[in-house]
């Protein structure tokens, strides 16, 4: 097999289609761990990327994030995470080490290769359009995770011109950011972050719409995770009574109005619901003007490129724990796709397996439509920024 590489690879249309066994869409911690399965099974595979690089997504956080996720769990299938086990790594550390993955196991990754449709062949495969090319599959995985399209609410169209403003996913560092009143829109982890860190340098007002449970990073002298598995609570799936009370809501870690009050000085306001010129509206009635506004407002899913039956009338994925009524199509990787795990670096494992199983099963000639229609679920429609996806 390849080594990650630039391989993207024009070809002319008298060229032959590409045939594989399964195409891996996307080459984050999801699509490079089922990488690992397929190679020690055996099979034809490609994983294809579209950005320059594995760990796209990762490469466009900003500069100081930090997983809230120790390093014992921050690791994929096969290959530990490097360093203090109890340390928690920076966004640089997991780009390193996905690339280190991707090598180690020698994951025929094609970057710059981006897909721009997916369908059903005549012959029944999948057909999967690339630039300058096709490529035939018996099994496609969809595994570009739940960061995908930035959410900016429409209000945002009615601020002025010389406002600055930008969804968190284009946010870098402090610097970037003009001098003046900064409002943080977003009450997930990414806006309490993003408030904080800005606190330091500017004069900071965070706008949350919907109230999250806060937990501490650590208790009784232990790390959150820690807990979190020893007690099972992340392993409750989407389909029971927690999961389903859970799977819309994001989860503070290490942080709380409270303490982006009393330690940052950062007042927390309610909802946006307008804004004109340089000033915003909130849902209590009052008003800020502003200079400067990051919307830290979630991601919505594109698979606007997939043409197959597989979404309900609403447009939202329908999947059993990523197995789609379409034989032979599969996602990897989407926020509470079966567990919280599901979206997080170390936790992708389960489903991962789970996954290549039913690869296989579909390859070698068995069947992987969902066994119980009336469980299938789709993702919500937004995303919020989970920092340790």
């Amino acid at each position: 097999m390849n080594a990650p590489g630039r391989e993207a690879q024009s070809r002319t249309p008298e060229e032959p289609i590409e045939r594989y066994e399964v195409v891996v869409v996307g080459a984050g911690q999801a699509g490079l761990a089922i990488g690992r399965e397929l190679a020690a099974g055996g099979r034809r595979f490609v994983i294809l990327e579209a950005a320059p690089e594995v760990g796209a997504a990762w490469r466009a956080r900003w500069d100081s994030l930090v997983l809230f996720t120790p390093r014992r769990y921050s690791g994929l299938p096969g290959l530990p995470f490097p360093g203090d086990p109890d340390g928690y790594p920076s966004r640089d550390e997991v780009v390193a080490y996905l690339e280190r993955y991707a090598a180690t196991f020698e994951l025929p990754v094609r970057l710059e290769t981006a897909v721009r449709s997916l369908r059903r062949a005549d012959d029944g495969r999948f057909l999967v359009e690339v630039d300058g090319g096709s490529i035939e599959a018996d099994s496609v995985v969809v595994a570009t995770g739940p960061f995908q399209a930035p959410f900016v609410p429409s209000v945002a169209d009615g601020l002025a011109a010389e406002v600055f403003q930008l969804h968190s996913v284009g946010y870098r560092r402090p610097a970037d950011v003009p001098a003046g009143r900064v409002l943080v829109v977003g009450g997930g982890n990414t806006g309490f972050q993003l408030a904080k860190e800005l606190s330091a340098t500017h004069d900071v007002e965070l706008a949350v719409g919907t109230k999250q449970t806060p937990l501490p990073q650590r208790f009784l002298g232990r790390d959150l995770f820690w807990w979190l598995t020893k007690t099972g609570i992340l392993a409750k799936t989407v389909d029971t009574r927690l999961g389903r009370r859970a799977r819309d809501r994001d989860t503070l870690i290490g942080s709380s109005p409270r303490e982006l009050r009393r330690r940052h000085g950062v007042p927390v306001r309610p909802r946006v619901v307008s804004a004109e010129g340089r000033t915003v509206g909130l849902a209590d009635g009052s008003e800020l003007e502003v200079d400067a506004v990051i919307w830290a407002t979630g991601y919505r899913p594109d698979h606007s490129w997939i043409r197959l039956p597989v979404f309900g009338d609403d447009g939202r994925l329908r999947h059993v724990r990523g197995v789609t009524e379409a034989p032979g199509l599969f996602f990897l990787g989407l926020s509470w796709q079966h567990t919280r795990g599901s979206a997080l670096v170390g936790f992708v494992g389960d489903d991962v397996a789970y996954v290549a199983e039913k690869v296989a099963a579909h390859v070698d000639g068995g069947t992987d439509v969902p066994s119980d229609p009336d469980t299938v679920h789709g993702a919500p429609e937004t995303v919020g920024s989970r920092e340790g996806a």
